[in-house]
Order: structure tokens, then sequence, then C-alpha cells
């Protein structure tokens, strides 16, 4: 290979020094043989259906689409991406041939390798595939890069015009402490070459016997509570945190700036109700007049900017973006005759005979039904539905319902008003419907298209 590099790529040196430190160490260290059968919000993120609703707020089948894992490491995303999206076709690439074969033995291990193939590959060298890709997973790749938007500007050469690429890069505000970490390391010739089991061996010599007031500790490894890890996980800690060799940090800004360099548009956080800075109010609908008036002039770049430096705890700044010019507007723009046309669909992650079944008993004993359950981030509050209100949503699990059904449904579950016990009628059950579509489409559970 020639020595010769472009503006932001990698040089021969330090592309070796990475591939070493994976050849060593894959990433990540996760058994062959796990499977994430039940985790609901993993396939939610990684399911194309997500992310492209979000942008072009169409359902979309994932069967024939080609999705590349651009850095696929040692193969567990590319097994969620293949689970998560049956009947796509998934390329793996990575810099690291060890990387390449475990990905290789872990998608025959769980029989999905007939739909799988896996290149050894530089990120800048995709487009050797001689293939578009409708949707591109970048997952703990950029902030390795010296120039991240020469990465994603590979990516983009190589995306469908209604393509969507999730990337990620490193929190420079959370990660603050460890870069401290890596800059003590280097200091003292830790990171000269690739990271093995001497240099890990000394970085645990160091924590051990520091002081718990010294810093460094109290902001690594005691608050991570690290000593709890088993070993072999241990090891995969010390090489991802205090001898990750390319890592780099970001601020919000420098993600919208890269974007814009390569020439591709902001679609939304991939945890983006993670992200909403008016949550981290003690009331966040009734911000103080000063907040309020300061976030409903902020463009979502400020938005995520503010909730960065006021609470900087996402260690990744995890996103979805696109070629500019293709977003729709969402359903909170719709006027009444468009909701009128509407079809209703269930997220594809949600739409298992257990939650039904659980559905189904919550509206014979007349609970809540929690629709939250499978997919909820921690830091919200569950998503609970009244029973009768539930019962509207039990054809969803069949098919998709055109919204009149779901008005029609309501009414018999609802024949009157049970204040005034007047008859309920159509308008007001349209209003009760809309009010709930529109809550539940907030988090993507139910996905509503207008033909």
């Amino acid at each position: 290979m020639s020595t010769d590099t472009n503006p932001g790529q990698l040089t021969w040196d330090d592309q070796e020094k990475i591939r070493q430190q994976f050849d060593s160490g894959p990433y990540p260290r996760i058994p062959l043989e796990a499977f994430p059968k039940d985790d609901y919000e993993k396939f939610f993120t990684h399911s194309i259906v997500t992310a492209h609703y979000l942008r072009h707020r169409k359902v979309i089948s994932p069967e024939k689409k080609l999705i590349l894992d651009a850095g696929c490491g040692s193969g567990y995303k590319s097994l969620v991406l293949a689970a998560a999206n049956p009947g796509a076709k998934v390329i793996g690439v990575d810099l690291s041939e060890q990387s390449v074969k475990l990905a290789q033995q872990r998608l025959q291990h769980h029989g999905l390798a007939e739909n799988v193939e896996f290149y050894q590959l530089s990120l800048y060298d995709i487009a050797q595939l001689g293939l578009e890709f409708d949707y591109i997973n970048c997952d703990e790749v950029l902030y390795l890069l010296p120039d991240p938007a020469a990465g994603l500007q590979a990516m983009r050469s190589v995306l469908k015009p209604d393509g969507i690429i999730r990337a990620n890069l490193h929190n420079s505000y959370q990660r603050s402490q460890f870069y401290r970490a890596q800059s003590l390391f280097k200091l003292v010739g830790l990171m000269n070459t690739a990271p093995g089991e001497f240099e890990q061996g000394i970085v645990l010599e160091t924590l051990h016997t520091l002081k718990s007031m010294t810093k460094l500790k109290e902001e690594t490894w005691e608050r991570g509570n690290m000593g709890r890890h088993s070993p072999e996980k241990l090891e995969e800690v010390l090489g991802a945190n205090f001898l990750l060799l390319g890592d780099k940090g970001y601020t919000i800004p420098q993600l919208f700036d890269y974007l814009k360099q390569a020439d591709l548009e902001f679609v939304s956080m991939v945890n983006w109700r993670h992200w909403e800075v008016a949550d981290l109010f003690q009331e966040p609908d009734n911000l103080p007049l000063f907040w309020s008036m300061c976030l409903a002039e902020a463009s979502i770049q400020e938005r995520l900017h503010l909730y960065e430096l006021l609470h900087p705890v996402n260690r990744l700044m995890d996103f979805w973006c696109a070629h500019p010019g293709m977003a729709v507007a969402g359903v909170d723009e719709w006027d009444e005759a468009t909701w009128r046309t509407a079809v209703v669909h269930l997220h594809p992650h949600l739409q298992f005979e257990a939650l039904k079944e659980t559905l189904i008993n919550c509206i014979r004993a007349g609970k809540p039904f929690e629709i939250s359950q499978p997919i909820q981030l921690p830091t919200l509050a569950p998503v609970f539905l009244e029973a009768s209100i539930a019962a509207c949503l039990l054809p969803l699990w069949e098919s998709a319902q055109p919204i009149q059904a779901i008005i029609e449904r309501y009414r018999q579950m609802r024949p009157v008003d049970p204040v005034t016990l007047e008859p309920i009628g159509e308008t007001q059950a349209f209003a009760a419907v809309k009010d709930l579509l529109n809550r539940l489409d907030a988090f993507l559970y139910v996905l509503i298209e207008s033909p």
C-alpha cells in the first residue's frame, strides 16, 4: 500500500497501529454464542424501518434492502442488523483481519451467514465494493479517524438517494476524564505501539495503587465501578477507554460542522429522547420564562448543544443523517384532510405475540397497558394506556389499519361520554384517536403514513 494519503485519511503507520490494536483485541468482546433474542430496543434502533420513517415518514419493508456495517468489528452489530432487518443483505467491512474472521464465525454460528458478507477493507475504500446502500451503520469508528468528515464523505459516496447513515462520535464533555488518562499513558510511553498485556498491566497497577482521592482514579476507575468487571471484560474496558489509540472527543457544533463538510443533513439523534433539554427541568411543561423563550427559538443544533453543556451523560453523540433536502413533515404538521387519509402501522418490533397477549389480558382485566415495556428509554416514565383506549390498537397486531377503522373501534369501545352520557360523535372520536396516535408517534410505537 502506498504511504501517500488524502487529507483526513489515516497514515500508513496510524492505520497499522489501529489494525494491530483490533487484531489483538477484536471489539466488542461479546461471546460468539450471545444473541439479543428479546432485546426489542436494540432491534428497534437498528431497524431500517425506524430510521426511514423518521426521515421520510413512510413505512418500508427491509426485504431486499442493502445494509453496510462499516467497521463491523467482531460482527455483533452485523448480527443485530441481520436479525432486525429480515430479508435484507448485510455487508460488513473492517480494517482488522482477525475481527472479520470472528464476524464470519459469529454469523455462521447463528445460521445467518447466507445473507451476510464480510470484507477486510478500510472505510475509505468502500467504493471498491461497487455497491450503493439503503442503510449504513458506522458504530464506534468515526472518532478514531483524523477527520470524521472524510469518513462521512466516504459513506455518502455509496449511499442511495433516500438512504440513511447511522454513525457516532465520542462526546468530549462526557469523556474528558478518559482523555486525561490517555494523555497520561501516552506521556509515559504506553501508547507508542498497539497496547497489549504489558501496557494493560501497568494501567491496572497504576489504578490499584493510586490513592482513592486521586481525581483520575476517582473519576474513571471508581465512578465506573470497574473493579466489578470480569478479567476479560476489564481487558476490553481498558482497551476501549484508557489505551484506545486514535480516540478523540467532539461537541455538537463540531458534529454539525462535519455533516456540512460532507454535504449530509442531520435527521435525528438515535436515542432522541435522551437529548431533550426541557426534560432536565423539574417542570418540563412549565419552564422559566427565559428558558421557554430561549428553547422556542433554538435550532435543533442549539438545543442539543445546550443539553450536552447542562448534562453531559451521553458517551456517544449517536445520530442518523442523510442526503440533504428529502425530509418530510411530521404528523404534528398535518392538516385534518391528511389525517383523514392516514394508515396506522404498529412498529414491527412491537408486533410480537407476547405483547399482544399482555394487551388482551389488560383489556379483559380493565388494567392499564404499558406499551413502552419492550422499548423504553431508562430515563423516561413508562407509557401506559387506559384499557379501553389500548383496545383500539389491537387490530394493529394483525395488519396496518386506516385511521377511520380505529375511530370506529373507539366509538364502539366508548359509545357515550362518561361524564355527560351523551353519545360520542365522530368528530369527538377523531380528536381522541388523533391525540392518542400523536402521543405514540412521538416514540415511534406506531408509524402513521399518509398515502
